[in-house]
């Protein structure tokens, strides 16, 4: 029997401060009104001022977790996010291969806010050439698209170009986030070349941590509610925006958002 509400599968790591990874996605599906579920690649040792340690996932128990998954869920949209080592990826890409769930949202996490290596050379080959033609959009930042492409990115005219690139290493449509930038324009490029650009003014916060996450995740609930593309885009940019501006101190550190501001 199909959910009452949509289920948004995320893929990622665990964050035990909850503001990224998984247990934040499970809180940005609710808030979207979906049904959240997940499948663990990473245990990682952190908090707000930063990541310790990394301990991946086997990639068996990756694969036994999205066998389970697909053997009891109808599943709606995927978010995949941070992916801890090359065999867990090449797990994550079997899956998506074998199960063709629809709405894979793909978040090329490389490194954490605070600098820390999140994913293996092997792992980003697997990333690459695997799982970017798996997606029905991919939403590096500025600073992941850069190091994807090989060229700095630090403005919208070097954004449009750099998703020229991605799209020609087989990601079809792509999304790069510009919260890094003064301007805080993302740039959507789709198939086919059509460009929208969407800006809103930038919060100054301390509560930023998790923002990837929260905003591919959006993404993925609003592609399983119905919504196209460019839509989606903008309303996951909305949604991070709000819920940074309503933040609360968390953490002594870079606090998260507040991913559950719509409950107030």
């Amino acid at each position: 029997m199909q959910a009452p509400v949509p289920i948004v599968l995320t893929i990622s790591g665990f964050d035990p401060g909850s503001g990224a990874g998984a247990t934040a996605d499970l809180k940005t599906i609710a808030a979207h009104g979906c049904y959240g579920v997940s499948c663990l690649t990473a245990l990682t040792v952190q908090n707000t001022h930063g990541v310790y340690r990394v301990e991946p996932v086997s990639p068996k128990t990756v694969k036994e977790t999205l066998d389970a998954i697909a053997g009891d869920f109808e599943v709606a949209a995927v978010r995949v996010g941070m992916l801890g080592s090359g065999e867990a990826a090449t797990s994550v890409a079997d899956a998506l291969e074998r199960y063709r769930w629809p709405n894979v949202v793909l978040d090329p996490i490389l490194k954490s806010s605070s600098g820390a290596e999140l994913l293996a050379p092997a792992g980003v080959e697997v990333l690459v050439n695997r799982l970017f033609p798996l997606a029905v959009i991919v939403t590096p930042n500025v600073l992941e698209a850069g190091a994807l492409t090989g060229s700095a990115v630090g403005a919208v005219e070097q954004m449009s170009l750099a998703a020229k690139r991605l799209q020609g290493m087989k990601a079809r449509n792509v999304v790069i986030t510009g919260g890094h930038l003064p301007e805080n324009t993302d740039l959507l490029m789709l198939e086919g070349g059509k460009e929208h650009q969407f800006t809103l003014p930038k919060v100054e916060s301390g509560a930023v941590h998790g923002t990837g996450c929260a905003f591919a995740t959006s993404i993925a609930c609003s592609l399983a509610l119905g919504r196209d593309l460019a839509e989606s885009v903008r309303a996951a940019k909305q949604f991070v925006h709000d819920a940074i501006a309503s933040a609360y101190p968390i953490g002594k550190g870079r606090g998260p958002m507040n991913h559950l501001f719509r409950m107030k």
